[in-house]
């Protein structure tokens, strides 16, 4: 009967920690900071409960600044088409999201785009995640869109030199 009560207080203290550890969109992303970052992936994390995406983004004056996206779960990810291999070092991606509250340069990622288009939601959803979705016939999309495959047209020339 003891082992039984240590068992179980065990499993329900685990459980608590879980749920502590999990948290919603409105916990720590602001809804009304919704933000673009565009530039090449430097990373990527894998873990659960949220797989995150290290990229170098390419600001207005040309420097670049490291940021941090959350995604959904990898699992998640997987499922809506966002896969390792199209998410290598090096990728060119243009990320939709929303700022952290802290103002620090980690952000929620709602969709991702690649060089050919293609946009995936890779968003997680919850309390206080804006429903907006974001339009991906926007006129600047189709620009950035156009960005992306310079790049990597350059980037494939260059590995081919070599």
């Amino acid at each position: 009967m003891k082992w039984l009560m240590l068992a179980l207080g065990i499993g329900a203290l685990s459980i608590g920690l879980a749920v502590y550890a999990h948290h919603a969109f409105g916990a720590e992303f602001d809804p009304n900071r919704p933000l673009l970052l565009k530039g090449k992936v430097s990373k990527v994390e894998w873990v659960n409960p949220h797989a995150w995406i290290h990229l170098d983004h390419e600001k207005e004056d040309g420097s670049t600044e490291s940021w941090m996206v959350e995604g959904g779960t990898p699992n998640t990810l997987l499922r809506r088409g966002v896969t390792r291999d199209s998410l290598k070092p090096g990728t060119y991606i243009i990320v939709d999201g929303y700022q952290s509250k802290d103002l620090s340069n980690r952000a929620n990622g709602r969709n991702i785009t690649y060089a050919n288009g293609t946009t995936l939601f890779m968003g997680s959803s919850g309390t206080g995640a804006p429903r907006d979705g974001a339009d991906p016939t926007e006129a600047a999309r189709e620009q950035d869109v156009e960005k992306i495959r310079a790049v990597q047209e350059d980037t494939s020339e260059s590995d081919s030199g070599e």
